[in-house]
């Protein structure tokens, strides 16, 4: 005689109020409410959708979701309207056609290929440089948030397109076509004609790399080069389109806001400004952007770079749906539940964060990191789709900060009341105005 074991359906615990979850604003509070209650996971029930949803904000169960199980998780609510944007790219994209292009793309995010294309973030900085050496002398004033906005996107094309990059400026009069991107009316629906007029323009880049084949040292060319170990297959121009889009707009936003705040943090916090400008002094070379091989001498500013990303994720809430049934822990997940994972609230939960409020760059040394639980802090999500581009942002930002803190000090000015605006990204509602000064 045999006995047959089945696992007890328990759903997990949840508000007695039916209300919708969404990747906007309007549902940050609501979430904040939910994880007092239920830290670790709740069941939300909806009026108008056919399934429930989970919020997810233990890290075990996260873990399960997004690297043991995570074939069982699609992509899920919030990315209709990315995908919109962006086409079917790497961000958005599931199943057998998501395997294929981190596939083929993987490769070109190595960190021997990242070094070659650290020439391209070196000369962006410098050129910034150049700007707050002069609004340093004559102690001016700066919008940091414009002008991280405005680096970033500019290292990103450069990543992508290299010389191509001038040649599509001159083309435009001498304007930068995706300079809308640093606008605040990017968050306008209206911007869809914008990218339209962009895509036909990566698209003749595209066209016209494959008919000259010039030498190119950029994202762009290894993604052309590249083929499917499984089929030889090469990427079709849409598919290149798609990719490019994403990277241009997921590579922008999340260095963009990441500097915006980590010099927040550094303006607020002397402690932190001290120990920063005693690292650099003691290794970069003032005047002269630190080199990649430099970088693991200055491990504090990877420090200030990991607590800014805990302390505000770019993307603070994202999503999966279940495609079968599941479990995580005790807790039954029916096939098609939406799940909601917060890295904002995650990194702030009390059973692995302690003092979560505040900003301390300790956090992140090599003998803390080893006490961390490891997925308890996924600013970048976790597992095989975490962002493909986490190390390029990294090295970016480390290389900006290691330039621009040996010569200057920022002040914070606040005049204009500090706001989140939590959309899809963890955005300033205003801008951060600081004053710049050179160091003595």
């Amino acid at each position: 005689m045999t006995t047959e074991t089945k696992k007890t359906v328990q759903l997990p615990p949840g508000p007695s109020e039916k209300f919708d979850l969404n990747t906007t604003s309007e549902s940050f509070d609501k979430v904040k409410a939910l994880v007092a209650d239920f830290p670790d996971i709740c069941r939300v029930q909806s009026d108008t959708r056919q399934n429930d949803s989970y919020l997810v904000n233990n890290p075990d169960y996260l873990k399960h979701i997004l690297v043991k199980n995570y074939q069982n998780y699609n992509k899920g609510l919030g990315f209709s309207r990315v995908k919109m944007l962006l086409g079917n790219g790497i961000i958005v994209s599931d199943g057998p056609f998501w395997k294929r292009q981190r596939r083929m793309m993987q490769p070109s995010f190595t960190r021997k290929v990242i070094a070659k294309l650290t020439t391209q973030i070196q000369q962006c900085n410098q050129k910034l440089f150049t700007d707050w050496s002069k609004k340093a002398n004559l102690n001016q004033t700066i919008d940091i948030t414009q002008a991280a906005s405005e680096l970033s996107l500019e290292i990103v094309l450069r990543a992508l397109l290299s010389d191509d990059l001038d040649t599509l400026i001159e083309e435009q009069g001498g304007i930068n076509p995706f300079e809308f991107l640093t606008d605040d009316f990017t968050r306008d629906i209206k911007v869809v004609l914008k990218f339209r007029e962009v895509s036909k323009l990566l698209l003749n880049i595209i066209h016209i790399r494959r008919e000259q084949q010039p030498e190119r040292v950029d994202f762009l060319a290894m993604f052309m080069d590249s083929r499917d170990k499984e089929t030889d297959e090469a990427m079709s121009d849409k598919e290149l389109l798609d990719e490019l889009m994403t990277l241009i707009i997921a590579g922008h936003e999340t260095s963009a806001i990441t500097l915006n705040w980590t010099w927040y943090f550094i303006s607020q916090h002397p402690e932190v400004e001290s120990k920063l400008h005693l690292e650099v002094d003691a290794n970069v070379t003032k005047n002269s952007v630190p080199q990649f091989e430099e970088l693991d001498k200055l491990p504090y500013i990877k420090q200030i770079v990991d607590e800014a990303l805990r302390y505000y994720p770019p993307v603070w809430l994202f999503t999966r749906k279940a495609i079968t049934d599941d479990y995580l822990g005790d807790y039954f997940v029916p096939a098609g539940t939406d799940i909601f994972i917060t890295p904002y609230f995650l990194h702030r939960h009390p059973d692995y964060w302690s003092d979560s409020e505040s900003f301390d760059p300790e956090r992140f040394t090599e003998a803390a990191i080893k006490n961390q639980h490891k997925n308890a802090y996924i600013p970048f999500s976790a597992g095989p789709r975490r962002c493909i581009g986490d190390f390029f942002a990294t090295i970016e930002m480390q290389i900006h900060i290691g330039l621009m803190a040996r010569s200057f000090q920022l002040e914070y000015i606040p005049d204009i009341p500090l706001e989140l605006e939590p959309d899809v990204n963890l955005r300033t509602k205003h801008p951060i105005l600081m004053k710049i000064t050179n160091r003595k």
